[in-house]
């Protein structure tokens, strides 16, 4: 661990490996039909993580997981549609966001940043508004780790008739998610997160059904979905310049998932990388953000020490200089920051961490722990 290759406790970019790295050591023509190949197998491996093949395309898409995300909007909500958007943190204000941006008529429900959305809250909301076509919601609100209830809040959506968009960008690959028992629309992740590639692509498993009925429907070109998977099923080459490294360096990491053991096994080892994190740093007197009950492994919020002398400039420079890269809290009542869990680490690496994290703050002459 040195501080030209430090170890990322974020949520994406993360650490990967050395053969997801060597991966990307090959040039690929975009047009080559070794390197088409490469990317249906992605596609058909990622389907499978979810046991999607026989109800939804998967689609990848150039660029971060809120281009997917937005492409998702776009592409499936019809101009006419309104989307219920749930909101616990940055995330899903995005999702607002982006659908003003993008002109479809929505509303918000918020809670607090430490309390998940209910079923029964949707179900209320879905009553009370028929105009409501899709509700989007954040699986895992990357801001403080918070796990929505995913499955509850799906089963909600199907009995009122209405679609889901979900976007899984932290969770996909790491906790289980099963297309057979949880309807959705579209469900969005990216390849820089617990699959352990590297950024530069997002991909959507969009309903079968609902993607043939989108033509149409989309704001953008580069954006369009429907026609991103028209082009691809009939000629097998992305539209336009694909990310041909970062798809390499997928099918590398792909390989690797399930060398290792596929879904269970990842969603162990980040488990194992969030408990022994939580364990430390209580030892250090920091205390995180979430309760238990709706922390998900991906990523730990703690608050920051109340000492005068702490500034999160100074601390994230200390822990960088001994290997490791912290994330800032982006709550906006309390100060926090944030320690990933997932990417290329292990147990050993977290403890590794926290004391990195002890030795900076001792350093700062923090009195609180």
């Amino acid at each position: 661990m040195s501080s030209a290759a430090p170890i990322l406790l974020t949520p994406g970019p993360l650490t990967t490996s050395a053969r997801t790295r060597q991966a990307m050591l090959v040039d690929w023509g975009s047009w080559d039909e070794r390197f088409n190949q490469l990317t249906a197998s992605v596609c058909s491996q990622l389907l499978a993580i979810l046991n999607g093949a026989a109800t939804h395309h998967c689609v990848p898409l150039q660029g971060s997981g809120t281009f997917a995300v937005e492409a998702a909007i776009g592409t499936l909500v019809p101009r006419n549609g309104k989307v219920l958007v749930l909101i616990n943190g940055a995330y899903g204000k995005r999702l607002a966001q982006i659908c003003e941006v993008l002109g479809r008529d929505f509303s918000t429900f918020e809670t607090a940043e430490d309390e998940p959305c209910s079923a029964a809250d949707v179900d209320r909301l879905l009553h009370a508004d028929p105009a409501i076509t899709h509700v989007a919601l954040i699986h895992c609100e990357t801001s403080t780790g918070l796990l929505n209830p995913l499955p509850q809040i799906a089963q909600v959506v199907k009995e009122h008739g209405k679609r889901l968009i979900v976007d899984a960008m932290s969770s996909f690959g790491a906790l289980p998610i099963d297309a057979r028992e949880v309807p959705f629309d579209a469900l969005i992740a990216a390849s820089g997160k617990c699959l352990e590639g590297v950024p530069g692509m997002g991909f959507v498993f969009a309903e079968k059904h609902a993607l043939g009925a989108a033509q149409g429907n989309c704001h953008s070109l580069a954006l369009d979905l429907f026609e991103q998977h028209e082009y691809m099923a009939r000629t097998g080459q992305w539209r336009f310049t694909p990310p041909t490294h970062v798809v390499a360096a997928l099918h590398e990491a792909l390989l690797q998932y399930h060398e290792d053991g596929g879904l269970p096994a990842r969603q162990r080892r980040y488990a194992n990388n969030c408990q022994v994190l939580l364990d430390g740093m209580a030892e250090l007197g920091l205390r995180s953000f979430l309760p238990a009950a709706i922390q998900a492994p991906i990523i730990v919020t703690f608050h920051a020490p109340t000492d005068p002398r702490y500034q999160f400039k100074a601390f994230y420079e200390r822990v960088k200089a001994k290997g490791f890269i912290l994330y800032p809290g982006k709550l906006t009542e309390v100060d926090t920051f944030r320690v990933g869990c997932i990417g290329h680490v292990d147990a050993a690496e977290m403890r590794a961490a926290v004391a990195a994290i002890a030795q900076a703050l001792h350093a700062m002459q923090v009195l609180d722990i």
